[in-house]
């Protein structure tokens, strides 16, 4: 079955929406239960009151002369009601199935005393008239115009500010309880291990308090089991040097006939890179203790394109505007180095290309070839640590599989992370989106 109205996503929306409605709806009651006690007490006074100015008209009418009687009739003449010396309007007969409550007023006063019939007269509004005749035979007509309970006019103005004070209140009761939630959500998108924790403010209510505090522990937590295991792949990299060395000069001081020298010195290159890569991993995971500082782009990657080309790489820049931002020099240069070198491994050159970005203060800078590029099932899978993509890439080549995670990790301490994707004709680009605030 579909709904009538689409319910809200949002949890404030929704909070919102349930006590707005709530008070509208106890609101609304409860004005319509003194509504209604109100009408039913005027109602009974002013019935009372129109019985006992009948009774008392007709009584004086009785006791005066013929001849001064219509002189009277303006003094008892009522703003819904009034006495008429004739046979009055002519109309149809009330339907005493469906009669104003007004007419069981005068049968009740005057019934027993007067023969009374009742007329309904044609006109815009609510209209009847009684007939009868006083006790020395002249016709009196009781003219009535029943009218709707008048409703005060600032009733309206008393019921917009009302509602006005509902919706206000409604929005503080839910920013209240929103906002913790709001505080938590923003602070777990914002956790970041790399960087200084920010710890909530534990204060407020009791509930809001333990929740800061949960949170706080969790992220504590959570930083020394991740530094704990950084610190234990950090260290065991570092000490297999060691015996990577010794094994290496064991190696070199072997006969040059021997027929596994050769191959037991690839090996231990092979391991002693590894182990590079893995203490630069965990560097690289570590919280960064460099500043941010203001660095001319364009100057910056010249210098980085010459070095490549002073050792007879293909690498080429492509940045047509000059760019300033502020960021961490030496992080970002290991970032683009291990790009480069990835792509100058899987095809042999390389395109750096800085490009500004539309509306914003911020730029994108991409690092591009022409290789045989990663299906794009696996273009999330490769940032990982120690994957290898051994069908796509070639296995003689190498690899630890720790460059693409390394860079990844140091785009994401740099602005918004590293995104890959495969170009249009072969090969692949790799997409780091940097911003001018430090």
């Amino acid at each position: 079955m579909k709904r009538w109205l689409p319910w809200p996503h949002t949890l404030a929306a929704r909070l919102s929406l349930i006590f707005l409605a709530s008070l509208v709806l106890a609101h609304g009651l409860s004005f319509a239960v003194q509504s209604y006690e109100r009408y039913s007490s005027a109602k009974t006074l002013m019935l009372s009151n129109f019985e006992r100015d009948v009774a008392t008209a007709v009584a004086v009418l009785e006791r005066l002369p013929a001849v001064e009687r219509a002189a009277w009739l303006p003094r008892l003449q009522r703003p819904n009601y009034g006495y008429q010396l004739d046979e009055g309007q002519p109309g149809t007969a009330l339907d005493r199935a469906d009669v104003p409550v007004s007419v069981h007023s005068i049968l009740a006063t005057l019934g027993p005393e007067y023969r009374i019939d009742f007329q309904i007269i044609d006109d815009q509004r609510p209209h009847y008239q009684a007939h009868l005749q006083l006790k020395d035979g002249q016709p009196l007509t009781i003219d009535v115009r029943p009218s709707v309970m008048p409703l005060s006019p600032w009733l309206p103005a008393l019921l917009l500010a009302q509602l006005s004070l509902l919706i206000l209140c409604t929005w503080l009761a839910v920013r209240t309880a929103i906002r913790p939630l709001t505080q938590l959500s923003r602070a777990v998108d914002e956790l970041d291990l790399k960087s200084q924790a920010v710890t909530l403010d534990e204060s407020g209510p009791t509930e809001v308090a333990y929740a800061a505090a949960a949170f706080n522990n969790m992220q504590a937590r959570i930083a020394a089991y991740v530094k704990e295991r950084v610190q234990l792949l950090a260290a065991i990299s570092h000490d297999l040097q060691t015996p990577i060395t010794r094994m290496k000069l064991r190696v070199e001081l072997m006969d040059e006939g021997a027929t596994d020298k050769h191959k037991l010195w690839n090996d231990l290159c092979e391991m002693q890179h590894l182990v590079k890569e893995g203490v630069a991993y965990a560097r690289s995971t570590e919280p960064s203790s460099e500043p941010a500082r203001r660095l001319q782009l364009v100057p910056f990657l010249q210098s980085l394109v010459f070095d490549y080309t002073d050792m007879g790489k293909d690498v080429r820049l492509l940045a047509p505007n000059d760019a300033v931002l502020a960021t961490r020099p030496d992080a970002l240069r290991r970032l683009l180095t291990n790009l480069i070198d990835n792509a100058l491994k899987f095809a042999g050159a390389a395109e750096l290309r800085l490009i500004a970005q539309p509306g914003s203060a911020g730029w994108l800078l991409q690092v591009l070839d022409r290789g045989p590029g990663i299906p794009d099932e696996l273009l999330s899978q490769v940032i990982k640590p120690f994957y290898r993509l051994e069908r796509s890439r070639n296995r003689d080549t190498g690899g630890t599989g720790l460059g693409l995670a390394i860079a990844a990790q140091l785009a994401t301490s740099l602005g918004q992370g590293l995104r890959l994707t495969n170009r249009e004709g072969g090969g692949l680009c790799a997409e780091i989106e940097l911003s001018a605030a430090p």
